[in-house]
């Protein structure tokens, strides 16, 4: 899953990031509001990290421009003011959990899976479809109960499809998911497409190109 951080702090901004990635996150890092709206109204985000304080303005703002142009992506917001009239404000546009520094990292982690599971509507860490399942708190996948050892882009990409299975997912939010902030480039999303293709022949599972509408992962014999 592709996670956004917005803290002015570089050390508390590399400690999240340090952590989140090595949970198999992909993590976007900014210590700012300018590039952190610019990313946020992109998309692709599972979930927003979001500290109050920041040289250019205020967390809250981000925070409100996106509950008013109805972006559900939930916000977890870290920061140092712990007064409850700031943590009413923050939940009353819209954050969906507010953590205290300092904080235990642990804390944290188990605050993000937490999150992620409520906005997905599952009760614990895993996904299944048919012979493939996904563990969302490791970020590894099985395949007929042999671990796929997949590079983090291609990991990416069958998350996002996983999460989805069965239905159509455009390629606009795949390549939002899959890669970072500026980073896409022309047909490469193809190249990891067809690398996981290979990688699940044999199964039955597959990847379907929906020409002008996206992909969708789906049993074979499903049709």
């Amino acid at each position: 899953m592709r996670l956004l951080v917005v803290e002015d702090d570089p050390l508390i901004s590399s400690t999240l990031q340090r952590s989140l990635t090595a949970l198999g996150y992909a993590i976007d890092v900014f210590d700012s509001l300018a590039p952190a709206r610019d990313a946020a109204r992109q998309g692709g985000f599972d979930l927003i990290l979001l500290d109050l304080g920041l040289p250019d303005g205020q967390g809250m703002d981000l925070l409100a421009e996106l509950r008013q142009r109805n972006d559900l992506t939930p916000v977890l917001i870290i920061t140092a003011r712990d007064g409850v009239d700031d943590r009413v404000r923050g939940l009353d546009l819209g954050a969906d959990d507010y953590l205290a520094k300092p904080f235990s990292l642990v804390e944290m982690e188990a605050r993000v899976r937490a999150l992620l599971r409520r906005s997905q509507g599952r009760s614990d860490n895993s996904v299944r479809f048919g012979p493939l399942s996904l563990s969302t708190s490791s970020g590894m996948f099985t395949l007929c109960e042999t671990t796929l050892d997949l590079p983090p882009r291609e990991r990416r990409l069958l998350e996002s499809l996983m999460l989805h299975a069965g239905k159509v997912v455009s390629r606009e939010v795949i390549e939002g998911k899959v890669f970072g902030y500026g980073e896409v480039g022309s047909n490469a999303l193809e190249v990891y497409i067809s690398r996981l293709r290979k990688r699940l022949m044999g199964s039955e599972i597959q990847i379907r190109t929906l020409r002008g509408l996206g992909y969708r992962l789906e049993l074979i014999d499903a049709g």
